[in-house]
């Protein structure tokens, strides 16, 4: 195990993707097995250490910034222990890299479905945010594909679990033994979830709870996962995808309220549980239009993109990327019945560009990850900080939430694009303030959307965690009361208050 304690050795642990100032950090340990990791938490939970977890620090909300204590890196336990076709699940420890987990299962003719914008993330960190990405409109998020994990608690202590063996009682009372005996009892906390498709904004108290759920998208403040087991389903045979440009914007979303519903009949009649009867869920659907997902561009954002994709047309009111998974005997008929859909709401069908192939689908995938990228080069260049929203919210509230999310930018003067997860309901609006007016500007905008959300029945984080910097918006979201009960939940695995302190819970909460 390698133990950094040099101040030069540090500056790479101090930030993450959120540039949150001010980390500081006396120790960085490297451990490079389970038994390493309960080692250094029974030392930090003996001293009073705080514990920092870190990843591949992609994180956008700065969870993975220590303020003092101790952080424990991941990135050696990053072996790919097992992928087994018979069990169709995959062991994995927590530094593996997400692109390198899914070309592994791709070898093998399986397939991994999360897909989060940053494919240098590590399963680790998408267990901690249950990261989900454009693909959550099909297949759902990390969650769903979550089977089994091994914990260390923050006394050093082990936790395993499987999906379906440990539930809440009916009065949301858990009750749990670890490997060395030590039982422990919680009270799971009794808000009630947002009806949005995308949450992780707190602790998930879905009913029945099952205990696994509840560490995955706990931001490593209940423990840490050292080992998980990952659901895999059976490699697509064949896809087609499209990027599809429209003049009009009541023509756009008109085109994706269509396509979300005729998607969603189509699955409602088949099954609803992913972990079961998979394979008779794909060959049912095959015949039938089911978007694997629905993402948008506005106006902005296609202008903005035109500085490195120059054949994007100009003068369009925004764009949808959709992707349909095919089999040789069903791509004609598919092709055609999107080709109807896009007829139907007067899409710019010769503008657009549509695909079969892995290469060109790749351009595709390209061309959607290039403006987060673009984005951010454009506020270093403006030595500024992007505001970048992460709310959902209900179906039938969806289209006033974007109606005001263009109401409010377009009054600010600002530069702004408005992108993702319009399937789910969920977009992220980038702000890039120019000088330190804006910037001022940009903060105040970002509350009132964040009010506004919450009065619309969302939520305040829909994929990117709470961390530090969003924990007093989860207050709001939740208030005193609520809190109160994620707090003394966090206290039953956590005594001390050593893991991930100010993630998720906030200053006010830390022990």
């Amino acid at each position: 195990m390698l133990v950094k304690t040099q101040p030069e050795e540090f500056q790479d642990y101090l930030t993450d993707a959120s540039n949150m100032p001010g980390g500081n950090v006396e120790k960085i340990f490297l451990p490079e097995s389970a038994k390493e990791v309960s080692e250094i938490l029974a030392e930090a939970s003996a001293l009073g250490k705080a514990v920092t977890i870190s990843g591949a620090r992609t994180g956008t909300v700065g969870g993975a910034i220590p303020f003092g204590g101790y952080v424990i890196s991941l990135e050696r336990l990053n072996k790919i222990k097992s992928i087994s076709k018979d069990t169709m699940s995959a062991v994995v420890e927590p530094g593996v890299i997400l692109a390198d987990l899914q070309k592994a299962v791709e070898a093998e003719g399986l397939f991994y479905p999360p897909d989060p914008t940053e494919w240098s993330c590590q399963i680790g960190g998408t267990v901690a945010t249950n990261a989900s990405g454009a693909r959550s409109f099909k297949y759902g998020a990390t969650r769903d594909f979550v089977e089994g994990m091994t914990v260390a608690l923050a006394d050093g202590d082990v936790l395993k679990l499987r999906r379906g063996e440990l539930f809440a009682n009916g009065d949301g009372v858990i009750e749990l033994k670890t490997e060395s005996g030590q039982k422990i009892t919680a009270k799971v906390p009794t808000y009630q979830r947002p009806n949005v498709r995308k949450n992780v904004s707190g602790y998930f108290n879905g009913q029945p709870l099952d205990v696994i759920d509840l560490f995955i998208g706990s931001e490593g403040t209940l423990g840490v996962v050292t080992e998980v087991e990952l659901k895999l389903l059976p490699k697509p045979k064949g896809f087609f995808s499209g990027i599809v440009f429209f003049a009009d914007e009541k023509d756009l979303m008109a085109f994706v309220e269509e396509a979300k519903y005729v998607s969603f009949a189509n699955r409602a009649a088949l099954i609803t549980d992913l972990r079961s009867e998979i394979l008779n869920f794909r060959s049912e659907a095959e015949d039938k239009l089911n978007a694997s997902l629905i993402e948008y561009f506005d106006a902005n954002a296609l202008k903005f993109i035109s500085e490195k994709f120059p054949e994007t047309p100009g003068n369009m009111a925004g764009a949808i990327f959709f992707e349909q998974e095919t089999t040789e005997e069903t791509e004609d008929v598919l092709f055609e019945a999107w080709n109807e859909l896009l007829e139907k709401h007067n899409a710019d069908i010769d503008g657009s560009w549509f695909t079969t192939t892995e290469q060109d689908r790749e351009k595709m995938r390209a061309f959607r990850h290039a403006l987060p990228v673009s984005v951010n080069e454009r506020v270093v260049r403006n030595k500024r900080r992007k505001i970048g929203t992460d709310m959902a919210v209900p179906d039938e509230n969806f289209p006033a939430f974007l109606k005001y999310y263009k109401d409010i930018l377009n009054a600010s003067g600002m530069e702004y694009v408005i992108f993702g997860h319009i399937g789910d309901c969920h977009l992220h609006a980038n702000i890039m303030p120019r000088d330190e007016d804006e910037a001022v500007k940009a903060g105040h905008i970002y509350g009132r959307c964040i009010a506004q959300a919450i009065m619309l029945g969302g939520c305040v984080s829909a994929e990117h965690g709470i961390g530090k910097l969003k924990s007093k918006y989860l207050y709001v979201m939740m208030g005193e009361r609520y809190i109160n009960e994620m707090a003394e939940l966090k206290r039953a695995f956590d005594p001390k208050g050593i893991l991930g302190r100010e993630n998720i819970l906030g200053p006010r909460f830390t022990v």
